[in-house]
């Protein structure tokens, strides 16, 4: 089984997946946008299968230090530049796995999804 996680190498939430898949011996590659960027196109799958709402991270503090005016009148288009040009703003991590997509970290969703 291929599985690709996406995130920030330093991210707490990162760490407690990372150590989530070791535990149960899935062995998967780690894409950092902080070295490699985000893919345009990727990104666009990832809110097909799951909404723009749920891949951006509103939690983040790159998103709270937003000026007000980027945080209004938020929509599909305007979210994904946002993502695009600062990567720390898609919500962590997201896991590729054959068959699907997740958006987060929940070790039963992970165990649905993966075991």
């Amino acid at each position: 089984m291929t599985v690709t996680m996406y995130g920030i190498k330093n991210c707490d939430t990162i760490k407690k997946a990372r150590a989530w898949l070791d535990a149960n011996a899935v062995t998967f590659d780690f894409h950092d946008y902080k070295i490699a960027g985000a893919d345009a196109a990727r990104l666009a799958r990832w809110i097909e299968a799951e909404g723009w709402e749920t891949v951006l991270n509103r939690a983040g503090t790159t998103f709270r230090r937003l000026p007000d005016a980027d945080k209004q009148g938020l929509d599909a288009e305007k979210a994904i530049a946002l993502m695009l040009a600062q990567p720390s703003m898609i919500k962590r991590p997201v896991l590729e796995y054959p068959g699907g997509v997740l958006i987060g970290f929940a070790s039963d969703r992970y165990a649905r999804a993966l075991l």
